[in-house]
């Protein structure tokens, strides 16, 4: 009994008496994070909070595998683009070529790999530009080249099943959080979801302001996980506050949450540690294709794991009440 005493005293957490740190870190994430949802929505180029990217917008996205040998010789993004805009496309079926005066250019890979994002292209005039391309940034692997088309039509109705999807399942979180708690956990609870997608969405808006990315499907499965993660990890912690408060009704509330955010600590970053294990191997070794959605896990994990131990705990020490939870 003794050793355990004393293990508890060791790993106790003072979280009440540093609630004020939480709410300002916390607080600040949150304000750069609207800040770069806004300057998204309000630039001309963007318009909405995010970057979207073909998915959601429709076109042509190409990846060309240059044949570099033992190393690539310099490629500048503005050469090829510069390269694209003279570029005369066939006519198809009578209509007028698609305009490809902006079109997107990134290099991958360390320069290995080129990727290029234009209007709705054809076929023929896929591999009319491919070929142009090719004398600047060729030669270009056999093989490997990627072409991805998504007409306008299906990028509007992948856009709103994708909002649909995220809606319902906050709005199912909600109403199952409201039903196994109170009002106070639900809300809290509801709150640090809120807390964690916001913060992980504004710092993809501010790596669309900065690097140009954009978000695709595989973020909005992202968020979803996201979501589920965090709600979990804060249903972790207030089941133990739950306990707390039935077992030590004499401590205070702020006592009862340090008691119980110091006994579910050791768990919360044990799970988080081996959590990362597997999206940090993804983000060195996974490849361009699933890099950002890993990068988004990696960050949706860490904010969710302090949303879940400092800062639902730290507001519930204010919102005190007589009576068990």
């Amino acid at each position: 009994m003794a050793d355990s005493s004393s293990e508890i005293k060791v790993l106790r957490l003072q979280l009440s008496a540093s609630r004020r740190r939480v709410w300002l870190v916390s607080g600040l994430a949150l304000i750069l994070s609207v800040a770069g949802l806004l300057a998204c929505w309000f630039n001309p180029e963007i318009g909405t909070p995010l970057r979207p990217g073909l998915d959601f917008t429709g076109g042509t996205q190409i990846q060309l595998e240059r044949d570099c040998g033992s190393s690539c010789r310099d490629l500048k993004a503005l050469a090829v683009s510069d390269l694209i805009r003279t570029v005369e496309l066939p006519t198809e079926s009578d209509q007028p070529p698609p305009n490809i005066r902006s079109p997107r250019v990134q290099l991958l890979d360390g320069g290995e790999s080129l990727l290029l994002r234009l209007p709705t292209l054809s076929a023929a005039q896929g591999q009319t530009l491919i070929a142009a391309v090719e004398p600047v940034a060729g030669p270009f692997v056999d093989g490997g080249q990627a072409v991805d088309t998504i007409g306008p039509s299906l990028g509007r109705q992948l856009l709103r099943t994708t909002l649909i999807s995220l809606l319902a399942a906050f709005a199912g979180i909600a109403v199952y959080i409201s039903f196994r708690y109170d009002g106070r956990y639900a809300v809290l609870a509801l709150v640090a979801l809120a807390h964690d997608v916001l913060i992980v969405c504004g710092i993809f808006a501010w790596l669309g302001l900065l690097l140009q990315l954009e978000v695709d499907s595989l973020f909005a499965v992202a968020l979803l996980t996201i979501a589920g993660y965090s709600v979990n990890d804060t249903v972790v912690v207030f089941d133990r506050i739950r306990e707390r408060r039935r077992q030590d009704a004499d401590l205070s509330l702020q006592e009862q949450v340090d008691q119980a955010v110091s006994a579910t600590l050791t768990r919360t970053l044990y799970t988080s540690g081996t959590t990362l294990l597997p999206l940090v191997a993804l983000i060195l070794f996974g490849g361009s294709t699933l890099y950002w959605f890993a990068v988004a896990l990696a960050l949706g994990v860490v904010v969710g794991s302090w949303s879940s131990i400092a800062l639902a705990p730290s507001l519930l020490t204010v919102w005190d009440r007589s009576g068990d939870a």
